[in-house]
């Protein structure tokens, strides 16, 4: 499944270096589906995967492919393709020094980050419920802003109480040991997920969040799609 990348050795190392510091800060700090999304694919920090033969994987798993592409796109084309039961995985990984935080999505917070995340049921369904109620409304409409404040504060920034704790299950904290930091630090709000709050959070993707939003069951993240549902017909 693992090919070393002819772009040599500088991409590798980062992409251990990665690996190995985030596994050491995700110890206790992860969502259970992370930890066991990881174990199940068998990443591993020695060589980054091919994401041909990953996909072929994760499509086994849970019906879901993996789509290789260049850089970030615009939001519409990245629902559309989540509608499809597609994931978009940047081929670039981050340079040494964006090495703490990129404010990019790139290789490693595509492919540590969400790959393991996306062989969890409910949040697989979530994802592609999101990107079908995202194509459905119309270009520019304040329903599509909402819907991206969604994707953002959960499977890019969300956390989830688990045992009476805190955990990591966005991307956009399991792959960036600044934003863990900043995200654990006691002065740091995290407040309790709220549906028709999250919806009208802005979006910042160029530095840290001002809060994180913590769901109180993991069940919540598929229960809310129902609640949307009926705040969209009321925003077309």
């Amino acid at each position: 499944m693992f090919t070393t990348p002819n772009s040599v050795s500088q991409d590798q190392l980062i992409w251990k270096m990665l690996f190995d510091r985030q596994t050491a800060l995700l110890h206790r700090r992860a969502a259970p589906a992370f930890s066991q999304g990881l174990a199940r694919l068998g990443l591993r920090r020695e060589a980054i995967p091919d994401i041909r033969e990953l996909s072929a994987v994760v499509e086994a798993e849970t019906g879901w492919q993996l789509a290789p592409v260049g850089r970030p796109f615009e939001p519409a084309a990245f629902f559309a393709l989540l509608a499809e039961r597609k994931f978009p995985i940047v081929t670039r990984i981050r340079s040494m020094q964006a090495f703490d935080f990129s404010p990019e999505p790139d290789l490693f917070h595509d492919l540590f980050g969400h790959v393991p995340m996306l062989l969890d049921e409910g949040l697989a369904n979530f994802l592609h419920e999101l990107g079908q109620a995202y194509i459905a409304q119309p270009a520019g409409s304040p329903a599509r802003e909402q819907l991206w404040a969604l994707y953002f504060f959960t499977a890019e920034f969300g956390m989830v109480q688990h045992e009476g704790k805190p955990c990591l299950y966005g991307a956009g904290l399991l792959s960036s040991a600044g934003e863990i930091h900043h995200c654990v630090n006691e002065f740091t709000p995290r407040p309790a997920f709220d549906l028709a709050t999250v919806l009208g959070t802005p979006v910042t993707g160029a530095r840290y969040q001002n809060q994180y939003f913590m769901l109180p069951v993991w069940e919540q993240l598929t229960e809310c799609v129902e609640e949307l549902a009926g705040m969209l017909a009321g925003v077309r």
